[in-house]
């Protein structure tokens, strides 16, 4: 006989204050999304799997676990395996000079973020981010007590006038910014736009959490140089970077660039949270980069991703009302759609859903203030056909709604 459900206990564990309120998250609520097998989920920035590499990184851990296999499966560093810092040095320096020893090696970016905070952050500090901003940032950084303050952006980013009051206002204990194919978004900051945020942060010496997950997916070819590239800022930005959207997400591999005595608070943050990461995910990624043509990769998997960006603009623009604002990024995972007043994306979620088509609601990634008509979809999961009766789908919702 199967065993039986276990009793419910009576006993209720007291939850940090810090958690109260949160029994679920906007992350693991996407995840539950993309995964229901009727719908059509653009919620998730989920990359499509037929499009990884198996062959290439199922050789490369074959290879680390045949010539390196008693160390890979033994314990680490915090600061993270030296080939691995090498690699991501080396590509770094192709926009910023970098040395091995400014690199930190993290569990994706995700885990960047947190480690950053608890370096940096004390309960009631404020951190200025873009309004709108990625939501497990603004978790991250919630959980250790900081206070998030949207700043005003456009089209190209967050606004410097905007920031400089913010600043002057808030007195922040640091800027947490997506320059390039921004979450939700997709939005990029112009050359003259980063140089203008810089020279804001220069004045007031605040320091800045770059975060660059997805500056190598770029449609055009064009690559962005960070903001930490920008005079007198690399030392006072920790730049994160990600693996996840170029390699595998499975992986879970990232890295921090970072300068000075920093470097050492965040090994020891990184110590507290997971005392290091998979060495053998480590060493096999190390392994990748030196031995694949990682860029070849990306190259074939930008001209997939170029041709679903466009399917689901092309479908977008007859079904949303005549007032919405859409997002046409050049390169990323997202588009932004702003219905306009009257519509509200939360409502509108359940009947999408019951019509097999899911999208994230906009609200979830602002600090403050929310526009509800907001909503967040990812194009690169699904075939353009898949797109375009799905947004069809979605496009009869909306109609229902206004």
């Amino acid at each position: 006989m199967p065993p039986s459900s276990p009793t419910p206990s009576a006993f209720t564990f007291p939850v940090a204050a810090r958690y109260a309120g949160m029994a679920s998250s906007p992350l693991k609520d996407i995840f539950a999304l993309a995964a229901k097998p009727d719908v059509v989920s653009f919620a998730g920035g989920i990359p499509d799997p037929s499009l990884f590499a198996l062959e290439d990184i199922a050789e490369c851990y074959d290879w680390v676990l045949t010539h390196q296999g008693t160390r890979a499966l033994q314990y680490g560093v915090s600061e993270g395996e030296a080939e691995l810092r090498e690699q991501a040095a080396r590509r770094l320096s192709r926009d910023l000079a970098t040395d091995a020893s400014q690199i930190r090696i993290t569990s994706g970016s995700q885990e960047g973020l947190f480690v950053a905070a608890e370096a940096l952050l004390e309960p009631g500090d404020v951190v200025l981010v873009e309004s709108p901003t990625y939501l497990a940032a603004v978790q991250a950084f919630a959980v250790h007590g900081a206070r998030m303050v949207g700043v005003e952006t456009d089209d190209g980013g967050v606004l410097p006038d905007a920031l400089d009051r913010a600043i002057r206002l808030h007195r922040p204990r640091l800027v947490y910014l997506i320059p390039t194919f921004q979450n939700p978004t997709g939005r990029s900051m112009s050359a003259e736009r980063r140089a203008q945020v810089a020279e804001v942060l220069r004045r007031y010496d605040v320091p800045l959490i770059e975060d660059d997950p997805y500056g190598e997916l770029s449609f055009d070819g064009h690559r962005f140089a960070p903001i930490a590239a920008e005079p007198g800022m690399s030392g006072r930005t920790l730049l994160m970077k990600s693996m996840s959207k170029l390699m595998s997400p499975g992986v879970r591999i990232g890295w921090i660039r970072a300068e000075g005595p920093i470097l050492d608070t965040l090994a020891v943050a990184k110590a507290a949270i997971s005392m290091q990461s998979s060495v053998v995910d480590q060493l096999t990624v190390a392994r990748y980069l030196e031995t694949k043509d990682l860029d070849a990769h990306v190259r074939r998997v930008i001209e997939v991703y170029r041709a679903r960006r466009d399917a689901m603009a092309a479908a977008l623009t007859p079904v949303l009302p005549a007032q919405a604002h859409v997002t046409r990024p050049e390169g990323g995972m997202f588009l932004w759609a702003a219905l306009g007043e009257g519509y509200d994306a939360q409502l509108m979620l359940d009947d999408a859903v019951a019509a097999g088509v899911a999208y994230l609601p906009g609200w979830s990634f602002y600090a403050e203030d929310p526009d509800l008509s907001t909503m967040r979809l990812s194009f690169v999961t699904h075939s353009p056909e898949v797109i375009e009766q799905a947004v069809g789908r979605l496009g009869e919702v909306i109609a229902r709604q206004g």
